[in-house]
Order: C-alpha cells, then structure tokens, then sequence
C-alpha cells in the first residue's frame, strides 16, 4: 500500500485526509513516479471546495495536477523513459500522494540544477503564464502590465524578461525589492494604479495580463491597451466576457489552450535548467499537513509555491 490525500466531501481544507491506497501500476504509454514533490495551486481548492459542482459520486477525490519525481515503472510501449529517471510531470491526476501513474505526454525531465520543490512547482503556474504571453502575443521590446504578483506573476516577469520584453507588475509595497530582482518594475496597486504606470510607461503598455480579477486591473487594462486581444484574464470571468478581452484557463467560456500548455513544460524546462527561470518557494509541507498547507496558499500570504513533500 501507498499513500494519498483525498477530499471526504466538499468544502475547506478540514476536508482533506491523507488515507493508504494501493500501489498503482502503469498501463500502456504510462509510468509510475516516486512522488519528490508535490505543487499546490489555487485550482485544487476551486475542485474540492465546490465551485465546479459537488456530484457526490467523484468523492473521495484525489487532488494535484503538478508533481517531480522518479520513474519506478514503466508500462508497455514507453521506451523514452526509463526506471530512475528524474521527471517533472503536468497535467497529472492525484499527484498529492507517494506514488502515482502518470501518461508519458505529461513527463519532461527534470534539470539537474532544480531541487524537487523548486521542480514540483514549475510546470502548472509556468504553463499558465506562458498561455497568458502567448494570447496576447507578447513581443520583444515591448511593455506588459502584469497584475499580480502571485505564482502566475512571479513566472510571468520571468517570460518577459525572457522574450526581451519590459514587465511593469502591480504589487504591495513590502514586495517590490524582490521584483526588482527578478527584472520587473514595480508599482503599488490601488488609488492612483493607472497614473503611476502612466508615469513609468509614457510611452504606452502594449498587452496586460491580469492574474488578480480585481475591477482595478480590468479598468485599468481597458485604460491603458486600445486592442482588447492584447488583454487577457485568468481570473476575472464575471465581467473579463463583456469587456471583450481574453479569458483563459478553466472558467466557463474560457479558453483553456490545452496544447500550449501542454508544450511549455518543454520551454520552461529549458529555462530553468539554463538558470533563465527561477521557481521561488514559499514552503514545504509534509503530505499529513495538507490541510496547513491549503490555509496557506488560500491565505494570499505565501511569497512563492507551496509544496507538498511526501
């Protein structure tokens, strides 16, 4: 037997337990990861806690979309990977656990100068900032607004600075020295946002990115990006469809952009290893305390990802 984490029902991360489960075993073009670590993103609370439905037949749930770890089994047909190989895999399902199956199409692997924490939370909120650059075709020699300096945002600067492009990040106070180190400029959300990006971009912004769904960055999206296809959203799907901008991810109506997500754990890992991209972790947290670790990333407080080490 091996170990999991599982929803018992809907709701907060009380919810959540951590139960022994047979050890599974990789069919055909699959194989099974010793489980290093484990990512936590915002998307696997929205999945238990009820905002996509609440059919009492997906219960218990299995959680974590994101894991790094080594190949112990392969299945028939796998012969680009082989036992002990160090992996990262995303889109994968269950991966809060020691040991999962995951598809080969999922799996890149890892680079050598990552720790499993830092390789655990790579590929989810890097998949998505590159879905965000990508829609609003983020060029070199251009400026974009991003909002939000979350996971998404942190990944996001890193793929500007990467494509040679300017990033202006909208953030508290107390975090602006960090993003000055990671090549953003900083300026402080609230009263007074679209003046001061004015003031640091005379010249114009050329796309906005908005990872917080806050009215502020819409209006200031919209005050500041004439062309709305250079606007895109991954959290605002109330009012993002009416302004006519981009509205991605998993939302209703949204784009989901399955394949380029797909291909960037390719990209980012190429990053990374080449110490162009940095995953900055918050903490680590042991499988038992999943439920911690939930408080925390639901708490807005965590400076980096959150990650699960079984």
């Amino acid at each position: 037997m091996t170990k999991a984490v599982v929803a018992t029902q809907y709701g907060g991360p009380d919810v959540l337990d951590l139960i022994e489960v047979p050890i599974p075993e990789p069919g055909a073009g699959e194989v099974r990861i010793g489980v290093r670590g484990a990512g936590v993103n915002p998307i696997d609370f929205k999945v238990y806690s009820g905002m996509f439905g609440t059919k009492p037949e997906n219960l218990p749930m299995r959680l974590g979309f994101e894991v790094a770890g080594v190949i112990e089994a392969v299945g028939p047909g796998v012969s680009d990977f082989a036992v002990g190989d160090e992996v990262m895999a995303h889109q994968v399902s269950g991966g809060y656990a020691e040991q999962i199956v995951a598809p080969v199409d999922t799996l890149v692997r890892k680079p050598t100068n990552l720790d499993w924490s830092e390789a655990a939370g790579l590929l989810l909120t890097g998949a998505t900032a590159v879905h965000a650059l990508t829609a609003v075709d983020a060029s070199a020699g251009e400026t974009i607004l991003i909002h939000g300096a979350g996971g998404v945002g942190l990944a996001a600067i890193q793929l500007v600075n990467a494509r040679g492009a300017r990033a202006i990040v909208t953030a508290s106070e107390a975090r602006h020295d960090e993003l000055r180190a990671l090549g953003a400029e900083p300026v402080t959300y609230g009263d007074g946002l679209l003046e001061r990006v004015q003031a640091l971009a005379p010249a114009g912004i050329d796309a906005a990115l908005d990872f917080v769904g806050t009215d502020e960055a819409l209006e200031v999206s919209l005050a500041l990006v004439a062309n709305r296809d250079r606007i895109a959203t991954i959290a605002n799907f109330a009012s993002g469809p009416a302004a006519g901008i981009k509205v991605l991810g998993g939302g209703p109506g949204a784009d989901p952009g399955t394949e380029i997500r797909s291909a960037a754990k390719f990209e980012l890992a190429a990053l990374a290893g080449d110490g162009r991209f940095r995953v900055i972790v918050d903490q680590t947290f042991p499988l038992a305390d999943v439920a911690a670790a939930h408080q925390l990333q639901a708490s807005g407080h965590a400076s980096g990802k959150v990650v699960l080490i079984p």
